[in-house]
């Protein structure tokens, strides 16, 4: 774990999980009970809106990259990126740095505020990027296909096929299921997934010296 994230009195928690498994609800439900969240999607969205990044994108793209404000257009950008590895890995290694650095400062934050328990990481590339490494413990979030091919259905528009695309880019889930401390499954049932989430938090700070996490 990196010195610039680890905290010998909060503990990090690690997300990973399959696409559309619901890996933010389970962040949401640890932000109920005083868990400081780090959402990665929701970091690079505000490093896409950097005019340098802005810059960088139209030297690359082209204006096919801009919507009609004149911001990034994410789908787009995703249009390109998820179509070639190579601009891909390019976008990566502009952003990740950015991303990286704004992470930090987020976990200094929580660190030093008596109101969070513990800290989060929000991440679809949890594996993919290293950021396990950084983490106390990691939980997986698992889901029935049928399911998860729902959600991403109703919430991006995406096909089936769309969807085995974009997880095809991302390490097996029977690697990350296999690399984490525990399993969460997020089929359906809200209080029984809250349950759930509070045992396994409770039991974390168990074992550091935390207050309890706080009840909705």
């Amino acid at each position: 774990m990196s010195e610039s994230c680890r905290s010998e009195n909060k503990p990090i928690i690690g997300l990973s999980g399959g696409i559309g498994a619901g890996k933010s609800v389970v962040a949401s439900i640890l932000k109920e009970f005083g868990v400081g969240v780090v959402d990665s999607d929701r970091i690079g969205r505000v490093v896409l809106d950097d005019p340098g990044v802005l810059s960088v994108l139209r030297d690359w793209w082209g204006d096919s990259i801009l919507d009609s404000t004149g911001g990034v257009d994410r789908e787009r950008v995703g249009d390109i990126v998820f179509a070639d590895s190579r601009e891909r890995s390019r976008l990566e290694r502009l952003l990740h740095p950015l991303i990286a650095r704004e992470r930090a400062s987020l976990v200094r934050q929580y660190q030093a505020d008596p109101a969070v328990s513990a800290v989060v990481f929000d991440s679809p590339l949890l594996f993919e990027t290293g950021l396990s490494q950084e983490c106390d413990v990691v939980w997986f979030v698992a889901a029935d296909r049928a399911v998860r091919t729902r959600r991403v259905a109703s919430s991006r528009s995406w096909t089936e096929n769309e969807l085995d695309r974009r997880e095809k880019l991302q390490k097996a889930l029977d690697y990350k299921q296999a690399s984490a401390d525990d399993m969460i499954i997020n089929n359906s049932d809200i209080d029984d997934l809250r349950e759930h989430v509070a045992r396994l938090l409770h039991q974390l700070l168990e074992r550091t010296p935390h207050e309890k996490p706080r009840q909705s």
